[in-house]
């Protein structure tokens, strides 16, 4: 019996990743203080009813705004290669600014648009940076974008004894329950298999999936400058080391980027909204409103 292909209540389907749903009615006020679309990367096997909760938020909000939802299974994020990635973001990119095939313009975005976007954990970030590589391919310019949340993300990228033993606890997390040994063991399997991943991806002087998203989030072909950056995170995430998102934060302010930053006390990886709720969405609308000010500023001139 085939498996049922995930579905998101009260979205429509673009794919078997991708979920859009139109904004409600709103005032006029609304729209003035509002983006025009919210996309939102889960994080790595994240179940439907948990990315929700996150699109909820955002709609209370921001209730005029589109939303687009991405569901990012690991081994879609992880094992394939740059282009299937590419290809698996497409409907992203043909649902905001048209299909290739289309009149120009024929997306939801148009030029003025304001886009938002949410990428949690370091799968999630995959599939942004996918998303922008599937924009790049099409047009030949960075994607536009006005801003940009990375919750719990990047990661390191260097094979090191504590990124292998995180990389493999992320793994096993969505994997245990499928085998009747202890966890540990699990993991312990997954870490020789990112092993033999390295070695493969070393052997074909390829990236690994994480790395080429970390670098991409960075050159200014792929992420646009105009996009102002909030990075959430907590020294109490077990799967990402705190250190390794402030120091890309740093690394983007150096190249220009605006960026603010936002540590959260006790929460675990991706865990910042369910332990602080009014904490975590009001750093979100107080760095959307600093964008807002940044918007109206160029304007004026």
């Amino acid at each position: 019996m085939p498996r049922k292909p995930p579905s998101i209540q009260g979205f429509d389907s673009l794919s078997d990743q991708v979920f859009v749903r139109n904004a409600e009615a709103a005032t006029a006020s609304d729209y003035s203080a509002s983006p025009d679309i919210v996309a939102i990367y889960g994080w790595g096997d994240c179940l439907p009813q948990h990315i929700t909760k996150y699109a909820d938020g955002y709609r209370a909000l921001f209730p005029c705004a589109k939303q687009i939802v991405v569901l990012s299974p690991i081994a879609k994020a992880m094992f394939t290669s740059r282009e299937q990635r590419r290809g698996h973001m497409t409907p992203v990119v043909d649902y905001l600014f048209g299909r290739a095939d289309a009149a120009q313009d024929a997306g939801v975005a148009q030029s003025s648009s304001k886009i938002l976007i949410h990428a949690m954990s370091n799968t999630g970030a995959i599939n942004f940076a996918a998303t922008l590589d599937a924009y790049l391919d099409r047009f030949k310019r960075a994607m536009p974008h006005t801003f940009f949340v990375m919750d719990s993300t990047p990661g390191g990228t260097n094979l090191t004894w504590a990124n292998l033993k995180r990389w493999s606890r992320a793994m096993a997390l969505g994997t245990a329950k499928w085998f009747p040994w202890p966890f540990v063991a699990t993991q312990s399997i997954w870490a020789f298999f990112l092993l033999l991943n390295t070695l493969y991806l070393w052997l074909r002087r390829r990236q690994h999936a994480g790395a080429w998203s970390r670098i991409a989030a960075n050159r200014e072909e792929f992420a646009t400058k105009t996009a102002r950056r909030l990075y959430m995170y907590s020294k109490d995430d077990d799967l990402i080391g705190y250190q390794d998102i402030v120091d890309h934060a740093s690394d983007s302010e150096k190249l220009g980027y605006a960026v603010d930053t936002k540590e959260f006390r006790g929460s675990g990886h991706v865990g910042h909204m369910r332990m602080h709720p009014e904490e975590y969405w009001a750093a979100i609308q107080q760095s959307w409103a600093r964008t807002n000010e940044k918007e109206s500023e160029h304007g004026l001139h």
